[in-house]
């Protein structure tokens, strides 16, 4: 079974905001591919197990809010028997301009609270990441004030297709390994 996890927060105060863009992710894949909404509200996550050509595709949007991550996907992954290096997680990065996708076969968290805490929780940095850039802010803004507001609509055109460019690699990540997507993936403008 694979598990592709999409990070953000609940509720419909944070839905367009910078840090859902794994959420955000995770229903474009879901609609793209007409699997229907995640639905199941256990495990501290909303998801939903889909069957693809005789796998298996675990879909998660934890709802334990973004620094809390980890409590979530440990307990679902757990319950399910995936494998950490069976999951990839999707999330938010400042360091990539709006638009551009990077995905990575481990690594730290970069300050990032979301993996931070999943790496907390598993025990492991071995599981696969995809990184939404979103930009630093151009003025003097907090960070936490940033991350938790809507993109400018200026954006909006970049951020669509970083989404479904995140979405499509994720999709290819289901019949081809991770390597030949992240050559894929990482090379495109």
């Amino acid at each position: 079974m694979k598990c592709i996890v999409g990070l953000g927060n609940p509720g419909k105060k944070y839905e367009k905001t910078r840090h859902n863009i794994g959420f955000i992710t995770i229903d474009e894949i879901l609609r793209r591919q007409q699997w229907g909404p995640l639905k199941k509200d256990k495990f501290d996550s909303m998801h939903t197990i889909v069957h693809h050509k005789g796998e298996k595709i675990l879909f998660v949007q934890p709802q334990t809010y973004m620094n809390l991550s980890g409590k979530a996907v440990r307990s679902i992954i757990d319950f399910y028997g995936v494998n950490s290096e069976d999951v990839v997680v999707i999330y938010d990065d400042l360091d990539l301009p709006v638009g551009k996708i990077r995905l990575r076969q481990k690594g730290g968290h970069g300050g990032h609270n979301g993996i931070r805490s999943i790496i907390d929780h598993l025990g492991t940095k071995e599981f696969k990441r995809l990184r939404i850039g979103i930009g630093r802010p151009a003025e003097a803004v907090p960070i936490v004030d940033y991350v938790l507001n809507p993109f400018a609509k200026k954006e909006l055109e970049a951020v669509c297709k970083s989404v479904t460019q995140a979405a499509q690699a994720c999709e290819a990540w289901i019949e081809q390994p991770f390597n030949d997507v992240m050559n894929q993936y990482n090379t495109k403008d």
